[in-house]
């Protein structure tokens, strides 16, 4: 095969993505209590979200290893790539540079990129769209890679969460103002800094005032709607996204929409009726 794109598990796959054959997840791997999580097609997002919500315990997760992300790396003839969540939520990233070195001095005629996504979830998913659209475009390493990285950096990410326990639980969150939050049923309208980190924009009582700020961010924000797809994630809450998409919609017209559940690393983060938006 010409080329490779690796992308970390915690970035969700189209049905089209899983079909084809240089599209590589590489999966993390989660532990709640004594209980192991792939995060791979064998993932279970409803006995996992349960045995979250049943544990006092702070989730772990661990990022894929160099070995796995050179491995896939190596069945590329010509180019390969990687796109990991934002280097500052994960060593994803840095596990897939250090591949890269390794096989380089193996093969130093392989083209090899990492893409830090500085997003997450379905972040992730349009940046490996945008790098087949490259490719198919016939575009060369060079200028595919510089394409990819400045359509990174216009990239927007937003979310609301339905719960604050896995932030509370992975110390991003007081207990105090978790309490009180959950109390006054307040919650937060969360984003992406330029540099990967996660950053409080808002906040409303109420699950639908938050996704009502959420939606005017997303509009006010995007610059050339047209010629963006908008993606969406959710975790196990289906009309919830749909409703978001349509809200959306109504304000703004994109070149395309993907909407899909979240796999496992996202479930962990965004919680039970959680909701990401990216364009």
């Amino acid at each position: 095969m010409d080329y490779i794109i690796v992308m970390d598990s915690c970035g969700e796959r189209t049905l089209a993505m899983k079909q084809d054959e240089r599209i590589v997840a590489a999966p993390l791997t989660m532990q709640v209590d004594d209980y192991h999580f792939i995060d791979d097609d064998t993932f279970d997002q409803a006995d996992f979200l349960k045995k979250v919500a049943d544990s006092p315990n702070c989730p772990k997760s661990a990022c894929p290893s160099p070995d796995y992300y050179k491995e896939a790396f190596a069945r590329a003839d010509r180019r390969a790539y990687a796109v990991t969540l934002s280097a500052e939520l994960s060593g994803s990233y840095n596990s897939a540079v250090l591949a890269k070195d390794l096989l380089l001095e193996e093969r130093p005629d392989l083209q090899v990129h990492i893409f830090n996504s500085r997003s997450a979830s379905i972040g992730e998913t349009l940046i490996t769209t945008k790098i087949q659209e490259c490719e198919a475009a016939g575009m060369d390493f060079a200028q595919t890679v510089e394409t990819v990285e400045d359509y990174i950096d216009s990239q927007n990410t937003y979310f609301v969460l339905e719960s604050l326990e896995a932030l509370r639980k992975n110390g991003r969150l007081s207990n105090l103002k978790a309490f009180v939050a959950t109390a006054l049923k307040i919650k937060p309208v969360m984003g992406s800094t330029p540099e990967g980190t996660i950053v409080q924009l808002d906040q409303a009582r109420g699950i639908n005032k938050a996704l009502v700020k959420m939606v005017n961010y997303v509009v006010q924000a995007v610059e050339d709607p047209e010629q963006k797809i908008l993606a969406i994630s959710h975790c196990n809450c289906p009309a919830r996204a749909e409703m978001v998409k349509a809200a959306i919609l109504e304000r703004i017209h994109v070149r395309d929409v993907i909407l899909l559940d979240t796999a496992g690393i996202s479930s962990l983060y965004a919680s039970d009726g959680g909701i990401i938006v990216v364009i």
